[in-house]
């Protein structure tokens, strides 16, 4: 998961951060080898009448289904209410639905797992504020610079960068990435905020500072929990996530956003290379929604109209 702006670019390769959603989160569905899954949005309309629908792959059609690798637990780009997946990535996916004539359902699971679960076919896409980056495009582990598979295509459809969530009345005086030095920090691991987090520290010891003690947890709503509760002076979050969680975590008194946004990119849905039908069927349906305004009113909705995008690009990211 700024990223799960973000963003879940990351490590496993670099996402809008989820702490007023820590109790929602917890009401996910347990799937088939640990993932949950949502018949994610009743809206998507039959292949007969959907206007794109013959640019998808054959077996997807027949099926009327695109099943998706998700971390729902990153809200507003996507978590759980009352059993079902919602959010911005849930929105975009019915919407893209109608166009396609096919149903699209979520399946949860952790973030830097979602890569390998779709090369091994247990879903056909990504949709989990995913930074589309150069090194996941090229299937480049950013932590070893090993390549570690074939890669990923993406299909651009926001834009966010990271941000620096503290406490409430930021107690400890963060107002930059500097002030992170020699102390602890906690986030999601295999995102694009680890990156940014492990080259911060590098940069502390290279300073002649202390080197930036990393938290790393499977979700975010983890890492949002040892910052309220102290045991971290910071949070590196997907902008979008970090300010949604500033406004609603207690009420809005649990934390507040500070400084600029960092390393702003796309998010992308991510797609196999082998599925090049699927990716370009992807991009002609995001393209629609965009001309025809249903992304517009979705961005809207969720008041992260500053990360719209204006095309659907493929492999945006760099």
């Amino acid at each position: 998961m700024a990223a799960r702006p973000t963003r879940r670019t990351t490590a496993a390769h670099s996402r809008l951060a989820a702490a007023g959603a820590i109790a929602v989160a917890g009401t996910l569905l347990l799937a088939g080898c640990g993932d949950q899954t949502d018949k994610g949005g009743d809206s998507t309309g039959s292949s007969a009448s959907a206007p794109l629908a013959a640019k998808l792959p054959k077996d997807i059609r027949d099926a009327g289904v695109i099943k998706v690798g998700s971390d729902i637990a990153y809200p507003p780009v996507e978590y759980m209410q009352d059993g079902k997946a919602v959010g911005i990535d849930p929105d975009i996916a019915d919407a893209l639905g109608k166009q396609l004539g096919v149903k699209f359902e979520f399946q949860n699971g952790k973030f830097d797992n979602l890569v390998v679960g779709m090369q091994a076919n247990r879903f056909n896409v990504i949709m989990s504020a995913m930074n589309d980056t150069k090194a996941r495009q090229d299937g480049i582990d950013s932590n070893t610079g090993q390549k570690v598979g074939d890669g990923v295509d993406f299909v651009d459809y926001f834009t966010a960068g990271t941000a620096i969530l503290v406490q409430k009345g930021n107690p400890k005086g963060i107002k930059s990435l500097d002030d992170l030095c020699g102390k602890v920090v906690a986030l999601q691991k295999a995102t694009t905020s680890e990156d940014i987090a492990k080259a911060q520290t590098k940069k502390c010891t290279q300073d002649g500072k202390k080197a930036i003690t990393l938290q790393t947890f499977d979700t975010d709503p983890e890492a949002l929990l040892r910052l309220k509760q102290g045991a971290s002076v910071a949070d590196l979050n997907d902008f979008p996530v970090a300010a949604y969680n500033a406004k609603t975590s207690g009420g809005g008194k649990d934390f507040e956003v500070i400084g600029d946004q960092i390393e702003a990119g796309p998010y992308g849905i991510g797609v196999s290379k082998k599925n090049t039908q699927l990716r370009d069927a992807l991009q002609a349906a995001m393209a629609a929604i965009i001309k025809n305004g249903e992304y517009g009113k979705i961005m809207e909705k969720w008041n992260v109209t500053a990360g719209a995008v204006t095309e659907a690009k493929i492999n945006g990211g760099s």
